[in-house]
C-alpha cells in the first residue's frame, strides 16, 4: 500500500495549469515539522515536500493559506518516468486542529 498521511503547511503555490487532457494541476511545497518517538527517545522531524493536487481538489488545493496546518492524505510517486525524485501527490485535506505548529505529528 502506498498511502502517505501527514500534517504540514503550505509555504509556497503555484497557479492552476492544466495537463494536455485538461485535468487541472497544482502544485505546492509543503513542510513539515514535528518530533517522534524512535528508539526509545525523541527525534525532532523537519522536512519539506513537493506536492501536487489533480482533478476537482486542485482549485480548493489552491485555496488553502500559507502557513496554516492541514491534514494532507494521498500518495507518494516519481516526479516523471525517469526521475528518482518523490512528488507527493495530495487526493485529500482537511483542517488540522492543533494548539501549536510545535505539536505537529505524523499521522497513521
Amino acid at each position: 500500500m502506498n498511502q502517505l498521511k501527514v500534517v504540514a503547511t503550505v509555504v509556497e503555490k503555484s497557479v492552476l495549469r492544466y495537463t494536455p487532457a485538461g485535468i487541472p494541476i497544482a502544485t505546492a511545497t509543503l513542510i513539515h515539522d514535528s518530533k517522534q518517538e524512535q528508539a526509545g527517545g525523541q527525534r525532532q522531524v523537519e522536512f519539506e515536500v513537493p506536492a501536487i493536487a489533480a482533478g476537482e481538489i486542485s482549485k480548493r488545493f489552491l485555496e488553502i493559506e500559507l502557513g496554516v496546518s492541514m491534514i494532507f492524505t494521498g500518495f507518494l510517486a516519481r516526479k516523471n518516468r525517469n526521475s528518482k525524485s518523490l512528488v507527493f501527490h495530495v487526493t485529500e485535506f482537511q483542517k488540522a486542529e492543533i494548539e501549536s505548529p510545535n505539536e505537529t505529528n505524523l499521522l497513521d
